[in-house]
């Protein structure tokens, strides 16, 4: 059925403490559409129906709900927050925000908070003396002693009463008490929008899990190209200028009610002693664009000495990387020094028009300037992967994306994650029930989706080793004429070529090339998820003997509802390819979804004790 499916740190610091709150895991999604609203007229009035049903409950609920957990905070822009061009320090920017999101986690979790990590940030708009800072901050999800909060931050000029979006935030926070070991109560998701939130933040949580690796495997792995040679040394800046070492005392201000240094404290010195190095490559005055990914490794209290050393490890055309390092010491005398975190900053230098400027070349010095200059490149590709396939809208994604080893943790986030953005809606429509089989639609703007979904007599384990294996899918999918395994990538990820018959009208059978990831439940009440997308592999190239197939967004959830009772689901995003087909089914003019899904839980019965050892590790 893919081939008809979707052809989709506030706050002193800890980090390695919630990686234990929950097992390790390893880590698109709309299609245009077009036409489709005479198909569904029948409908109209009872979508309209089951709306207006829930816009009563949600009266009922109380008007203007607001998440318990959920922290706003507004300040006003003054001199003293500002830099040279009378904008908002970001410094100061990441301290309110560290502030906000540790408020939200402390009143979640009832006792004191401290930052684990941040996730990537990127700075949209800057913010002018006289405006207003707008934070909201929220938890997303809680594990068992860490919990991911989410952070939104706007600006608004009260004059023109025009409102800018500035970046948004991931943090993660852990909770600690002297005394007992904390066990967070977890998260009961109301709206959609929370629901989304709160079942993506493990595929997230995930994904920082296998940060670290992610760098050192594409460093071990990817030959990365310097230029070095090609450039005249005339023109360029030798690195060792742009180096700062600044040291900071720790003092009662700079610290929480635990005695920590504020994690928000420690960026803000970090974005300082960044700014002075890109400015001493520059010679001007630098605007910070991107931050990326990092975790605080261990505590800081008052009384010990932060030394911050920055040096810009490499120059683009427009813009430049900063690398930071942060080491703290208690006593003059200690010659150890204890790391706290490192940390790497995209500068750009705007000219009069907002436009970048480009940027000198810089120099680097033989041995760890050289590391640090090719590293530099490496991350900048990692970047570019990770905000053009985690943050970017789905709809500006093409259907299938290019597979390589630096992108393979965030497609597979992406591919679980928009599954599970899907699910999470609150508007499917049921459609038809046909013996105990229910199949929902849910159309938003030119989007067209369906869900399929009926109890099955089968461990919800099993039902999920059965289907995980899609070597398989043709003993009951008979869309599905013959799969090979192209790529095993780890113990959740695989890649496949899959070749289906000839439908419709078509002249000549499809083929596709599909990323299948598949995950275990993180918490209980968590689902069992397959989720499936195209990709594009250069090995597996478009052939005259098949049209190119695309599955945009499609895949299982199981759900356990009792001893030997699961729920099996099935959902698909519609790709233009097969519409005309996906329609007629949705208006009942044929029965093959239903006829496709019985055979798979006929496949399930038959087979529940007969599981592929393959898949028993999982």
């Amino acid at each position: 059925m893919e081939l008809v499916e979707s052809s989709a740190l506030r706050n002193g610091i800890w980090s390695r403490a919630w990686e234990s709150s929950c097992g390790s895991h390893r880590v698109g999604t709309r299609s245009i559409l077009t036409g489709i609203a005479s198909v569904f007229s029948s409908r109209t009035s009872r979508k309209s129906a089951s709306r207006a049903e829930k816009d009563s409950g949600a009266m009922a609920d109380g008007e203007g709900y607001r998440n318990p957990t959920e922290v706003q905070m507004s300040q006003l822009v003054l001199p003293c927050h500002t830099n040279q061009r009378g904008e908002l320090s970001v410094g100061q920017l990441l301290k309110w925000i560290d502030t906000t999101a540790c408020l939200s986690a402390e009143r979640h979790a009832g006792c004191p908070c401290v930052t684990a990590s941040m996730d990537d940030i990127y700075f949209e708009h800057t913010i002018s003396i006289g405006q207003v800072v707008n934070i909201k901050a929220k938890v997303n999800r809680a594990f068992n002693s860490s919990m991911e909060v989410g952070i939104q931050v706007t600006s608004e000029d009260l004059c023109s009463e025009k409102q800018w979006n500035v970046c948004k935030a991931l943090a993660t926070f852990v909770a600690h008490r002297e005394l007992s070991k904390v066990k967070l109560k977890q998260i009961t998701p109301r709206t959609e929008e929370e629901k989304t939130e709160h079942s993506v933040a493990a595929e997230r949580r995930r994904m920082r899990l296998v940060y670290a690796d992610t760098i050192k495997d594409l460093l071990a792995n990817c030959a990365i190209q310097g230029d070095l040679e090609n450039r005249d040394c005339c023109c360029l800046v030798p690195a060792e200028k742009t180096r700062v070492e600044s040291v900071e005392l720790v003092l009662p201000p700079h610290a929480n009610h635990q005695g920590n240094t504020f994690g928000g404290q420690i960026m803000a010195w970090m974005e300082n002693v960044a700014t002075i190095a890109a400015s001493r490559l520059c010679r001007a005055h630098p605007t910070l664009k991107a931050i990326e990914m990092f975790h605080f490794r261990g505590p800081s209290q008052v009384g010990d000495r932060l030394v911050l050393k920055a040096i810009v490890n490499n120059a683009f055309k427009h813009s430049m990387e900063v690398g930071v390092c942060v080491e703290a010491y208690r006593q003059e005398a200690e010659t150890h020094r204890r790391h706290i975190n490192s940390a790497f900053m995209t500068f750009v230098v705007l000219d009069a028009d907002d436009q970048p400027r480009t940027l000198p070349w810089i120099r680097p010095q033989p041995g760890d300037g050289e590391r640090r200059y090719r590293e530099a490149s490496a991350r900048k590709k990692i970047r570019l992967d990770r905000q053009y396939i985690v943050s970017c809208k789905q709809a500006e994604m093409p259907l299938s994306v290019p597979w390589d080893p630096s992108n393979q943790v965030y497609l597979s986030y992406n591919n679980v994650s928009s599954l599970k953005m899907l699910v999470a809606k609150d508007n499917w429509v049921l459609s038809s029930e046909i013996n105990q089989v229910r199949l929902y639609t849910l159309e938003e703007d030119k989007f067209l989706s369906f869900h399929m979904e009926m109890l099955v007599h089968v461990d919800t384990n099993q039902a999920f080793l059965l289907l995980s294996d899609l070597l398989r899918r043709p003993e009951w999918d008979k869309h599905y004429r013959s799969v090979a395994l192209v790529q095993q990538v780890d113990e959740d990820d695989a890649i496949y070529h899959v070749i289906s018959p000839v439908l419709g009208g078509d002249a000549k059978p499809q083929d596709f090339v599909i990323l299948a990831s598949r995950r275990k439940p993180c918490d209980n009440g968590d689902p069992y998820v397959i989720a499936m997308r195209s990709v594009t592999l250069p090995t597996h190239p478009e052939t005259p003997a098949y049209r190119r197939g695309e599955t945009l967004c499609s895949g299982f959830c199981f759900w356990r509802e009792g001893d030997q009772l699961t729920k099996v689901s099935y959902y698909n995003q519609a790709t233009p390819g097969f519409l005309n087909y996906v329609t007629t089914n949705v208006a009942g003019l044929s029965s093959e979804f239903y006829t496709t899904f019985k055979a798979c839980e006929q496949f399930l019965l038959d087979n529940r004790s007969d599981l592929a050892p393959s898949l028993q590790t999982l």
